[in-house]
């Protein structure tokens, strides 16, 4: 039978399934978020003290108290004293950071970038929430290919040594989202010791997957920070963390951490933000971890939930797709997504080929700056939400609408 027929047909009885089914955001699934019920009842009316005796219920603790910060500094590999406990959402405290930097300037010397030309560059495929905040504040974007070892660093190099403009970058340094990657030593090395044009430039390191393995435990990754000071940037990197994937997405813990001058910068801010975080959602992971090996433990709890979904994904892409020249695709060892890539200018036409069976997948083009891939390539492919026969049909889904829209009209 021709092939155009066959995968004709197979559309033909998806379509007779009425489908619903959505893989377009990196949720984790209900059987994720039951292994961390018991840290909803762990804090009650006679344990509402942190161990240093904080009333957790009052007022104060602007930047987190004592035991947060150390659970949370082994969290991101830094001392507890480069370390802020903000509120449930690590995307906030990145957004705030900008806000901060448009509005006031960087520590030290910097002066507020608002209205100015700035640029950020931004490894692609990326995360499109990095983008959205680039595009919310007027920041220009410039995309850098990403390599399997992080981003071209020949490029990075170049773009900040010649362009002043050029006053921030974007990383997701482990597991990246979406393609898995997990950046070099040498790539941090040369992150922390390049020369930028701009004097105040800042990388927002999105540490988000840094415990987020699959099953052969969380990949290493070079200290970013200790590298920075060691090449005489401190003030150069800003960290990012989160566990909104590690106990509950809607109630986790944001984290940031950087150098003295840094956080006292961010202190001076928070000061007229806020009277102090969640202390009481701070203390339930505290007691509920209790140190990073029952964070460690946890998440190896996590891959025993995911890692078959992973390994479906792969499975069925190379049943369909291998050996036919038609796609791509990453073989993540953490992180929350598979990076999938067809023939130039096919990805839009296969997402939206795969709408029309029931199978939501994000946006094509969503992993570039501004929303639009120029080869029309990239699919991001989130498995964790669905259940694993789900996700087995989806994924057929995709693989048949790939074969599809790339034999266009030909017999």
């Amino acid at each position: 039978m021709p092939a155009k027929q066959s995968l004709n047909e197979r559309i033909e009885a998806f379509k007779k399934q009425n489908l619903s089914l959505d893989m377009t955001r990196g949720k984790p699934g209900p059987e994720q978020l039951d292994i961390s019920n018991g840290m909803l009842t762990i804090v009650g009316e006679n344990n509402v003290h942190t161990p240093s005796g904080l009333d957790v219920r009052n007022y104060g603790g602007l930047d987190g108290f004592p035991e947060a910060k150390r659970l949370f500094a082994d969290f991101l590999d830094v001392s507890p004293d480069e370390v802020i406990i903000g509120g449930n959402a690590s995307l906030n405290l990145m957004y705030d950071t900008v806000a901060q930097v448009m509005s006031h300037g960087t520590s030290g010397e910097g002066k507020p970038w608002l209205g100015r030309k700035i640029k950020f560059l931004c490894p692609v495929p990326g995360y499109d929430r990095h983008f959205a905040i680039c595009e919310h504040f007027g920041i220009g974007m410039i995309p850098v290919p990403l390599t399997d070892g992080g981003p071209d660093m020949a490029e990075v190099e170049r773009l900040v040594r010649v362009d002043p403009a050029v006053r921030g970058m974007w990383c997701v340094p482990k597991y990246s989202n979406p393609s898995g990657v997990v950046y070099s030593e040498e790539t941090v090395e040369r992150l922390a010791s390049m020369k930028t044009a701009a004097e105040d430039f800042r990388i927002l390191w999105d540490n988000a997957y840094t415990v987020h393995h699959l099953g052969g435990g969380p990949a290493r990754l070079k200290n970013i920070l200790e590298a920075c000071k060691k090449s005489g940037n401190p003030d150069r990197v800003l960290i990012f963390g989160s566990t909104s994937k590690v106990s509950f997405p809607g109630a986790g813990i944001a984290v940031m951490a950087g150098s003295t001058n840094n956080l006292e910068w961010v202190r001076g801010r928070l000061f007229f933000q806020t009277i102090g975080p969640d202390k009481i959602n701070m203390l339930r992971h505290v007691l509920y971890f209790k140190n990073m090996q029952g964070i460690l433990d946890h998440m190896d709890k996590h891959a025993r939930i995911i890692a078959p979904k992973f390994q479906a994904v792969q499975e069925i892409l190379e049943r369909e797709l291998g050996g036919k020249d038609v796609a791509t695709w990453t073989e993540p060892y953490g992180g929350y997504f598979v990076s999938l890539d067809t023939k130039p200018g096919c990805a839009a036409a296969v997402v939206a080929l795969a709408g029309e069976l029931g199978v939501k997948f994000t946006k094509a083009g969503a992993t570039w700056p501004y929303g639009k891939d120029p080869h029309d390539s990239n699919i991001r492919i989130a498995p964790t939400l669905p259940s694993l026969q789900q996700i087995r049909t989806a994924v057929e889904v995709l693989a048949v609408c790939i074969q599809r829209v790339s034999i266009g009209d030909s017999a």
